[in-house]
């Protein structure tokens, strides 16, 4: 992953958390009452959320030579935000921890720019994706200050790749992965329900590339692409918003 490039995403979605999140805040300086004030002492508690995601592909080369002499390189200079949706189911487990169970839809694509580093052409091929995403997390939040309550996550989380697969894509993807998730986020104790911005990393563990195709048995030019990778792993970052 770009690192300039993932700082810039990350300041923007930081930047857009803290612009949602003003308002409420604003209001808590001159409000001396809490709003909510036994909604965490609740056993347990239902929510859903909206917000958006980039997704990224890590690329490892195997350096595949091909009887032309091409070496290709495959790469992912831009992020094209996504949308993803979610359910919450969030279980108390004390006064600072709670497990979120988070289902949910990513849908998004990457665009993956393919060149041949002995000085031949340029490729681009578009993978789009539609995630069921399962995610467990565990959240600890600190104390609450007036209206806010600011906390960790950490987790893991199970993918399912629904979208149709089209033969003869340069590249394809696996339709499951895994991945390790951790973020931050703040609770915001709102009249009638808590809205919690929320950024989240994630950091896939498996190879998402589909290597065996016999759609490309009788093609080697189309197959060359598959062939030159050793392995691609995901990586997301996601700005969710919180309705509880």
């Amino acid at each position: 992953m770009d690192v300039s490039r993932t700082y810039k995403f990350l300041a923007i979605m930081i930047l857009s958390l803290f612009t949602a999140a003003a308002p409420a805040h604003a209001q808590q300086r001159n409000d001396k009452l809490l709003n909510r004030p036994y909604s965490d002492l609740r056993p347990w508690h239902l929510g859903f959320s909206i917000g958006v995601h980039t997704q990224d592909l890590q690329f490892t080369h195997n350096g595949f030579v091909t009887e032309n002499g091409e070496t290709w390189f495959m790469e992912q200079p831009d992020f094209s935000p996504g949308f993803c949706v979610n359910g919450l189911f969030d279980l108390r487990l004390n006064s600072y921890f709670s497990l979120r169970f988070t289902p949910g839809m990513y849908f998004g694509n990457r665009l993956i720019r393919m060149h041949d580093t002995t000085g031949g052409g340029v490729q681009q091929h578009n993978l789009k994706t539609n995630l069921v995403v399962i995610p467990v997390d565990i959240k600890f939040a600190a104390q609450r200050y007036h209206n806010s309550r600011p906390y960790l996550i950490a987790g893991a989380m199970v993918t399912f790749d629904v979208s149709k697969r089209r033969p003869r894509d340069l590249l394809q993807l696996k339709s499951t992965d895994f991945l390790l998730t951790a973020g931050f986020g703040c609770d915001f104790y709102l009249p009638f329900f808590k809205l919690c911005p929320e950024v989240k990393f994630c950091f896939g563990l498996t190879d998402v590339i589909k290597h065996d195709r016999p759609d490309f048995v009788d093609d080697p030019d189309g197959f060359k692409f598959t062939q030159s990778l050793k392995k691609a792993t995901t990586q997301m970052v996601v700005l969710t918003f919180y309705f509880e």
